[in-house]
């Protein structure tokens, strides 16, 4: 037995048990568990279209045809071929906005920080 097999047993299964919840609840006439009951049904269910087109246009349905169109697609979207007639002077980078700091810059910096700091500790220590 495949393992798709088993999978669509267990899955007729679990669809049999809902079902004959649903008749339960609705024969005792539990409105709240069987419209909820209902709404997992809607929710459950999510039809899946296997078809693509291919690059005539025609609908490709069987799995392999499938396959091979997908691959085909991204190889052609992914290929790096056309990329060859681009010159390196036409390639731009992003401009740095502002300039480096200096090595007395960052310590100024690293100074304010440290008085900052011990600032915030002496007003929580007086709380």
């Amino acid at each position: 037995m495949k393992l798709a097999d088993i999978s669509g047993t267990k899955e007729k299964a679990c669809l049999k048990a809902k079902i004959k919840e649903l008749e339960t609840n609705s024969k005792i006439k539990n409105i709240r568990d069987f419209y909820r009951g209902i709404s997992d049904f809607e929710n459950y269910y999510q039809p899946r279209v296997n078809i693509v087109k291919d690059e005539k246009g025609d609908l490709a349905r069987e799995f392999h045809s499938i396959l091979a169109r997908w691959r085909k697609h991204f190889c052609q979207l992914l290929s790096v071929d056309g990329v060859n007639g681009v010159k390196q002077t036409e390639i731009r980078t992003a401009e740095p906005l502002a300039p480096e700091p200096s090595a007395f810059e960052f310590e100024m910096t690293i100074g304010k920080l440290k008085a900052t700091n011990h600032q915030v500790s002496i007003k929580f220590q007086q709380n």
